[in-house]
Formats: C-alpha cells, sequence, structure tokens
C-alpha cells in the first residue's frame, strides 16, 4: 500500500506554488505500539499553513524542507495497534497532514460521533479548532457585554462568521469586514450581523465612523494591515483586541507592521492579546458542549467549502489569500466510508 504525500521542498518566496511543494509516492511503514493508520478523509486548509512553510518566528516548529507537510485531517482508521481505537472508527489523528494516509498515536487522536445530520466536514470547521478559536478569542478576551459594538474582519470566514454569531448570541451589535456584496448579504441577512462594510468598495473607516460613529468596543482580527488599523484607531476606552490573524502579512518577509497609533493603547487603557487556539485545548469540551447546543437550537451557522483532491491542496491554499473560499476551506482527500 502507497501513500501520496505533500513535501515541502522549499520555503516560499510570495504565495506559495507547485514549486514549493512536490507531491510524492511513499511507502507506508509499520505500526508501533499505541499507533493507528488513518485514512485521511478530509484536510483542512488554513491561513497558518502558510506560517508553517516559512522560517519566521512562530508558535509551532516550522515545517522543515523535505519533510510532510502539517495540516489538520479528519479519518477513518485502517490498522490499530491500540487497545483505544478500532478499524472503522472516526478520527481526528494527533498528528495530521498533506497525505493520504498519517500514522498516529493513540494519545492525543480523538474519536468522533457525528451529530445526526451534522457533515463530517464540520469537525474541522465549526466543531473543530475554528469553532474553539471564535469561541475562545471572544468569549475569554473580549468578554463582549450587552449593547456593545464588536468590529470583526474576515467576517465571511471560516472564524470570523462564527465569531459573530456568538457575539449576537451574547447581546453585542456585530459589524463584520467582508470582501464582496454577496459576502456580506450572507452576514446580514443569514447570519444575523447588525451591519457589514465590503472593504473592497468603500473605506472601511468611514464605513465604521458612518455607521458608530461613537467608536468600537471589541475587534476579533484576522486581517491585520490598513483593516486592522481602520478599527484599531475606533476602539473607545477599555476595548479590546482578540489578535487570531494577520493573513495579509502571511506571504510576506520581515516583521508584520502593527497599528500605527500604538500610543492609543495606553490613552484608550486598551487590551490587547494575541492567542492560538492550542492555548485552549484543556477547554475544549464545554466549548464543544455550548457550540453544539447551538447548532441544534438553529443560533449558528456555517459554510464548508469542499474542494475534491489532495492533488488540489496547493492551488486550493490560494483561495484563503485572494478571498476565494466560501466558508471553512477543506480539502475531500478520499471517499467517506
Amino acid at each position: 500500500m502507497k501513500n501520496r504525500q505533500w513535501i515541502l521542498k522549499r520555503r516560499p518566496q510570495g504565495a506559495p506554488g507547485a514549486a514549493d511543494l512536490e507531491l510524492r509516492e511513499t511507502p507506508i511503514g509499520p505500526l508501533a505500539d499505541g499507533e493507528i493508520l488513518v485514512r485521511n478523509l478530509y484536510l483542512s486548509l488554513d491561513p497558518t499553513n502558510r506560517l508553517w512553510m516559512s522560517d519566521r518566528a512562530q508558535y509551532l516548529p516550522p515545517v522543515g524542507v523535505g519533510d510532510v507537510m502539517r495540516g489538520g485531517t479528519i479519518g477513518v482508521v485502517e490498522a490499530s495497534r491500540s487497545d483505544r481505537f478500532r478499524v472503522g472508527d472516526l478520527v481526528l489523528p494527533s498528528t495530521g497532514g498533506w497525505e493520504l494516509y498519517s500514522i498516529a498515536n493513540e494519545r492525543g487522536s480523538r474519536r468522533i460521533a457525528p451529530q445526526a445530520g451534522v457533515p463530517l466536514t464540520a469537525y474541522l470547521s465549526v466543531l473543530g479548532a475554528t469553532g474553539l478559536t471564535a469561541y475562545f478569542g471572544l468569549l475569554d478576551i473580549c468578554k463582549p457585554r450587552e449593547g456593545e459594538v464588536l468590529a470583526v474582519s474576515a467576517a465571511a470566514g471560516a472564524v470570523g462568521s462564527i465569531v459573530g454569531q456568538i457575539g449576537r448570541i451574547k447581546g453585542a451589535q456585530v459589524v463584520g469586514i467582508a470582501g464582496g456584496p454577496e459576502k456580506c448579504g450572507w452576514l446580514t441577512e443569514t447570519l444575523g450581523f447588525d451591519s457589514a462594510i465590503d472593504y473592497r468598495n468603500e473605506d472601511v473607516g468611514v464605513a465604521l465612523d458612518r455607521l458608530y460613529p461613537t467608536g468600537i468596543d471589541m475587534n476579533f482580527e484576522n486581517v491585520g494591515g490598513p483593516i486592522m488599523d481602520a478599527v484599531f484607531s475606533r476602539l473607545r476606552k477599555d476595548g479590546r483586541m482578540a489578535l487570531c490573524g494577520m493573513i495579509s502579512a502571511y506571504n510576506e518577509d520581515g516583521p508584520m507592521p502593527g497599528p500605527r497609533d500604538f500610543g492609543r493603547i495606553l490613552m484608550q487603557r486598551l487590551t490587547v492579546r494575541g492567542f492560538i487556539v492550542i492555548d485552549y485545548l484543556r477547554q475544549a469540551p464545554g466549548a464543544f458542549a455550548d457550540l453544539s447546543s447551538w447548532i441544534a437550537e438553529g443560533r449558528l451557522a456555517w459554510k464548508d467549502h469542499v474542494v475534491d483532491g489532495l492533488e488540489e491542496a496547493v492551488a486550493a491554499l490560494d483561495l484563503l489569500f485572494t478571498g476565494g473560499n466560501d466558508g471553512k476551506l477543506v480539502v475531500r482527500v478520499s471517499p467517506e466510508p
């Protein structure tokens, strides 16, 4: 039995392309005690994949040149030398990658028992790391209070769309920043955002002044750059920023630029805190319980954008940086059992 794996050939300069990664056929080695062989069904594509390809300072070690590209997956157990997992179990393996098969240790791997009517892709999105990121970044850092104003960048994306809905559940006024009238319409007409700003067709700062002339209380930041600057410069006293991502700078070398008016943190007593979802894994069960409950009650909606074929992974990643994806971006690696 052969594996298919995307190998990082070199560190990309700018947007990653076919010259930076190579799809190879490789043999599958034997399992050790406590290991499982997982046939991956879906691969999660995330902005952080681009960070992992670089050698800039980051929260995990960079993927080594010559190594399999790291990535989150959901799959089915095909062989097991673990007492915890049986053949046929659906799992989130402890170590996943851009590959058809993954060998994972039982430690850190999690069995999935799908809820009725919930697709498997949801366990890489709203009921996976995406949902946890939205939940903890908003509730632990921003701590929304009734009537406060929350601005969410990349609001039609996987994380931002969940953030805004949780904000509404908690009683905040939510403005989403997204690219294009279709995405903005989805935010307000389907997800219940109070307002939306199309950054491609209007100035974000001018629009924020029109909609919320007295300022913003919370910023859930996914983008960085000028959009972050526009929201940051309108945070009022005791404002909070949860810094989740800065995708606008991931394809560039060198330090990522921060807000121009750094003194605003002092003058307005702002809280600006970066976070990574792995900081919260021990608290995940409570979050999943809330997210599952909101889904069952019809209060939480999401979209999964599925691209067919492992061979499309490199090309599909670019959708995240051009805004071409519609919801959580995943690759279908192999058929569901």
